[in-house]
């Protein structure tokens, strides 16, 4: 099952992100080139990017990708940055839980008005539940990542560690040599 997941969420930022560009790369030439265009792009763009964005930041806590300021942390012992590290994900998870909340209520009262989105007759309760799926993606990928943190298996978030990547192409190594990602015991 989280297999599937994984591959769902890798392959529909994929295609989003492909769907999207193309859509704004015709919608350019049609205004710029043939002064016309299309009425529904920049609506269908705007949903398309927030679907994206949303289960980019579930994919980017599964991956590590995320940008983090862990300087202090890091110089902790290995048990007090598990603490840390637990602490930053109840906040998370309260963080995520407020917005399941508020996604919730929001779209509830979009299903119950009938409120349409401006040029598609589609419910915009529907195009805008990427709210909760997507914070529910979050809610499941810090669960997933305090359990690793309690087992032992991961020691913090694994956040992309930008100035070792700099440091080692500086020293004139190619990209395929990087070292490995903190991910696995940070």
């Amino acid at each position: 099952m989280i297999k599937f997941l994984h591959k769902f969420e890798e392959s529909a930022i994929g295609l989003l992100l492909v769907a999207t560009t193309l859509l704004v790369f015709i919608e350019v030439v049609l205004r710029f080139v043939f002064n016309t265009g299309l009425l529904w792009a920049q609506e269908l763009t705007l949903y398309m990017s927030a679907w994206m964005v949303l289960m980019g930041a579930s994919w980017g806590i599964r991956e590590g990708a995320h940008i983090g300021v862990d300087a202090f942390v890091k110089k902790l012992p290995k048990s007090s940055q598990k603490v840390v590290t637990l602490i930053a994900l109840a906040m998370c998870l309260a963080y995520c839980g407020m917005f399941l909340y508020g996604s919730w209520i929001y779209l509830s009262k979009m299903h119950l008005i009938g409120i349409e989105m401006e040029d598609f007759a589609i419910e915009k309760w529907k195009a805008m539940s990427c709210l909760l799926f997507g914070f529910l993606l979050l809610t499941l990928r810090i669960v997933v990542l305090a359990i690793q943190v309690i087992k032992g298996e991961r020691l913090g978030f694994g956040f992309a560690d930008e100035a070792k990547e700099s440091m080692h192409l500086a020293e004139g190594n190619d990209q395929t040599e990087l070292p490995p990602s903190n991910k696995e015991g940070q």
